[in-house]
C-alpha cells in the first residue's frame, strides 16, 4: 500500500508523508530568520532573484497580519497568501469581538490550529508553508516585551529567541545563531546578527534581502536597500580585517 496517497494514512513506522512532504517544501523555499532582541524584533528573508521586468513590491515574504502582528514565511507563497488572509481575517474578527488586538500568541495558535486541521482530514493537502510571527506581548510582570513565535506545516507552534525557518542551510544558520546570539541585543546588534546570517546564504548582498525591525507597540519598519547595504559592507569589512589581522600574525 502505497502510504503517501492519503493524507489520513499513518504509515506502519507512524509517518504521515504528506506532511513531511510540505515540510520538504518548506525545506525548498528562501531562507527566513527571526531574531528578538531586547527591545525590538528582526525578520530578515532571502528575496529570489527576480526576472528583469517583474515589479518586486509585488513579491513579499513578509507581511503585516494586522496593526500589532507581522509575518515571514517560507515555502509556498500561494499557499501563504490563503493562510494570510485567513489570519488576517481571524484578527479582524477578534477586534469586533473583543475590542482589543490579539495577541502575537493567539496568532501563532489560530496559524497553528488551521495548518493542523489540514493534516487530519481527507479531500484537503496541508499548507506547504513555515511562519515566523512576531510583535510585542505582556510578560510575567505586565511590561511589555518582544515575542518570536513559529509553526510548521504539521501544526505545532513554539516561542523562540532566534529562529531559522527554509533553505537548506537551516540547520547550520540555527548554529550560527546559538553562538552568537545574546539576550541583550539592541536593536544594531539583532539587525547586523541577522544580515551576517543571511549572508551566509545569499550572494548578492543587500539586493536579495528584505529586513523588518518591529519595535514597541508593533511599529515596524522596512529597511530599505541603501541602509542595509551600508551594514553589508560593514560587515564584509570587518571580515576582511580580520584576516589582515591573521595574515599579519601568522
Amino acid at each position: 500500500m502505497s502510504y503517501d496517497r492519503a493524507i489520513t494514512v499513518f504509515s506502519p513506522d507512524g509517518h504521515l508523508f504528506q506532511v513531511e512532504y510540505a515540510m520538504e517544501a518548506v525545506r525548498r523555499g528562501s531562507t527566513a530568520i527571526g531574531i528578538r532582541g531586547k527591545d525590538c524584533v528582526v525578520l530578515a528573508v532571502e528575496r529570489r532573484a527576480l526576472a528583469k521586468l517583474q515589479d518586486p513590491r509585488t513579491i513579499r515574504k513578509i507581511v503585516p497580519i494586522d496593526s500589532t502582528t507581522t509575518l515571514a514565511f517560507a515555502g509556498l507563497t500561494a499557499d501563504a497568501r490563503v493562510l494570510i488572509n485567513k489570519t488576517r481575517v481571524e484578527a479582524q474578527s477578534y477586534r469586533l469581538t473583543c475590542e482589543d488586538s490579539p495577541s502575537v500568541e493567539y496568532m501563532a495558535r489560530f496559524i497553528a490550529r488551521t495548518q493542523q486541521k489540514y493534516t487530519q482530514r481527507g479531500g484537503v493537502r496541508p499548507f506547504g508553508i513555515a511562519t515566523l510571527i512576531v510583535g510585542f506581548g505582556l510578560n510575567d510582570k505586565n511590561e511589555e516585551v518582544p515575542v518570536l513565535y513559529q509553526t510548521d506545516p504539521a501544526g505545532t507552534y513554539s516561542s523562540w529567541r532566534a529562529q531559522v525557518i527554509g533553505g537548506r542551510n537551516a540547520k547550520s544558520l540555527r548554529e550560527f545563531l546559538e553562538k552568537n546570539y545574546n539576550d541583550d541585543l539592541g536593536e544594531k546588534e539583532a539587525v547586523k546578527l541577522s544580515v551576517q546570517a543571511l549572508l551566509e546564504v545569499v550572494d548578492s548582498g543587500a539586493k536579495n534581502m528584505e529586513i523588518c525591525v518591529v519595535k514597541t507597540g508593533g511599529v515596524k519598519h522596512m529597511m530599505e536597500e541603501s541602509e542595509v547595504d551600508a551594514i553589508v559592507k560593514e560587515i564584509e569589512a570587518e571580515v576582511e580585517e580580520g584576516k589582515q589581522k591573521g595574515t599579519g600574525s601568522s
